[in-house]
């Protein structure tokens, strides 16, 4: 790595978010490519990182990239460009399927480039964007090799059906549809089990008590369990652990999680939000239900559970389907155009 980058890619929020996600899994890739380096609290030791107060006083001697995915990140791009006078030409990646704020809106027209993860994320900017999907490391999400072994070093049953929702535990995540779809199915289904990770913040509290006080209620305490939040390393090894994924967001912006999933070879039962309808494909790779649907969440999730053969044949085709059309390498080189591209500008 370069003593003076070309590319920083800011990460201005310490808790584990999609964005932060992002920045961990595809910035070693970039770096590969190009001088990169990540700027920001709470980010792990393998990826390339440079101090704020570095990035923020780079020498004058060429242009750079400030890649901000947040409009805090997009505001700081702005007072080093405009106040500072440092040479950062400003780049957005947009997730968002919703109409931005006037300030939002505001920052993005200062923007020098745009990208879009997804063809409905585009449709909201007021001004052209290229789209570039999210893709996944095929080398860190990957089957496990004796996933019996696995789940008994990580305390799961190694005879359960186990079904995973990763993700901060709230009403947007379909937290509760899930939940009370595995009171309806898991009653008959001994084998099979939930689990869900992520952090439950103070003012989703109160959601996650009525619903373990629902499992309790059914005496499945035991069989659909929170986890809470996991390091990343163990995200990765919960991930590789499961029989089947679901994904019954009421709302997403992209959602990099079915991604995971199916690069450790897990079918995944997702709702037709963010980029799930392009990144699953129905009946092959799992299956696509209608929003806020618990019927069609609990249909869906029976098929799977009650067909071993076409649940692992799933599995299989899942993994292909990433690492043909999803792997993290096309959306790494697909930037550094974007970035190369800026550079050469006069």
């Amino acid at each position: 790595m370069a003593e003076h980058p070309l590319v920083i890619a800011p990460n201005l929020k310490r808790r584990l978010s999609g964005v932060t996600a992002t920045v961990v899994r595809l910035i070693p890739v970039q770096a590969r490519m190009i001088a990169i380096r990540a700027t920001g609290p709470g980010l792990p030791p393998e990826v390339p990182h440079i101090p704020l107060l570095k990035a923020a006083t780079l020498p004058r001697d060429r242009w750079r990239i400030w890649h901000a995915r947040r409009n805090t990140e997009m505001a700081l791009g702005l007072i080093l460009r405009r106040v500072l006078r440092r040479k950062y030409r400003l780049m957005f990646t947009s997730a968002a399927q919703r109409h931005h704020t006037g300030f939002t809106k505001w920052l993005i027209r200062q923007q020098e480039a745009l990208v879009a993860t997804s063809a409905k994320a585009a449709s909201y900017l007021d001004r052209p964007a290229t789209v570039v999907m999210h893709g996944v490391d095929t080398e860190i999400f990957h089957p496990a090799a004796d996933k019996t072994a696995l789940r008994r070093e990580l305390g799961l049953d190694p005879d359960a059906v186990l079904i995973g929702c990763f993700g901060r535990v709230r009403a947007q995540k379909g937290v509760d549809l899930l939940t009370r779809a595995g009171i309806r199915l898991l009653l008959d289904r001994p084998r099979a089990q939930i689990i869900f990770t992520g952090r439950i913040t103070a003012e989703h509290q109160a959601f996650a008590d009525e619903l373990k006080a629902e499992i309790a209620a059914a005496g499945l305490q035991n069989r659909i369990r929170f986890l809470g939040e996991l390091p990343w390393d163990q995200l990765v090894r919960h991930y590789q652990a499961l029989d089947l994924f679901a994904a019954p967001a009421r709302w997403e912006g992209f959602g990099l999680t079915p991604l995971e999933a199916m690069a450790c070879g897990v079918p995944t039962v997702a709702a037709r939000v963010g980029a799930y309808e392009t990144l699953i494909k129905d009946g092959e790779t799992g299956s696509l239900i209608p929003i806020d649907d618990l019927d069609a969440l609990t249909e869906a999730l029976r098929h799977w559970l009650d067909d071993d053969s076409a649940r692992a044949a799933a599995g299989i085709a899942a993994r292909q389907h990433i690492e043909t059309n999803h792997a993290i390498e096309g959306e790494a080189r697909a930037l550094v155009e974007i970035y190369n591209d800026l550079l050469a500008r006069p």
